[in-house]
């Protein structure tokens, strides 16, 4: 079985990348999805605004947790979109990273996988210096 490296390092960049764009909420908890009357934001969404998303900039599922704070990605596979899309994970606590995941993979059409933030650092980003 292959693992990935949950890298210390990628975390960091992921970090200053969010914290140096200015996120903006675009639905509110509660709201319904603009397409699809059925789905429910289970947390407030939005996007970073000086990025390059599918649509307006990069996703942000942001939770009742503080939104300067990463707690992880959802990758999502989308087969009518045909596209691969990341979204971030801001201020979530494991009941919403449940709930987006719930709320994400209600379609056949489209499944997520969550990549939970880690501290680790691999082998070969450890220096003698």
């Amino acid at each position: 079985m292959t693992q990935y490296e949950n890298n210390a390092y990628f975390w960091q960049k992921l970090d200053t990348f969010y914290l140096s764009s200015e996120a903006k909420v675009t639905r509110k908890k509660g709201d319904r999805h603009p397409e699809f009357a059925n789905l429910i934001y289970p947390v407030d969404y939005g996007h970073l605004e000086d990025t390059n998303g599918e649509l307006e900039g990069v996703s942000v599922y942001f939770g009742s947790k503080s939104h300067y704070s990463i707690t992880g990605l959802v990758v999502a596979a989308d087969i009518l979109k045909k596209t691969l899309d990341v979204k971030i994970l801001a201020g979530c606590t494991e009941e919403e990273e449940k709930m987006v995941l719930r709320f994400l993979n209600q379609t056949d059409y489209q499944k997520t996988v969550l990549i939970h933030k880690g501290n680790e650092i691999p082998d070969w980003g450890q220096t003698d210096n």
